[in-house]
């Protein structure tokens, strides 16, 4: 784990909340299709084009943060057909949070 990577992604305003939305996907992109069916993936996922709209920043933009914060560790992401949908990688996250309160 490199913390300045994970306080480098977590620099912008745009990509806290989307690790925010990422946290209850339910709640926040509610729409039918946003999310990876549970039959794929079990954890689930959101679609990249759902993050964009809510962000709402062009597809680049949006592609560049979450492709940030996925090497920071911050999220995961699994293909399913032409779509890609990014989840939370709480594992690291917790990781995160302890090398904070016992290191900083």
């Amino acid at each position: 784990m490199k913390p300045i990577n994970v306080f480098k992604a977590l620099s912008n305003e745009t990509r806290l909340n989307i690790l925010e939305w990422l946290k209850e996907p339910e709640k926040h992109f509610p729409k039918q299709g946003a999310h990876l069916p549970k039959e794929v993936s079990y954890k689930g996922g959101v679609c990249v084009g759902d993050i964009q709209e809510k962000a709402k920043v062009s597809q680049s933009t949006v592609s560049s943060y979450l492709n940030l914060m996925q090497k920071a560790g911050l999220l995961e992401s699994i293909r399913h057909g032409q779509w890609t949908y990014y989840r939370r990688n709480e594992e690291f996250i917790q990781q995160f949070a302890k090398y904070f309160k016992t290191e900083i």
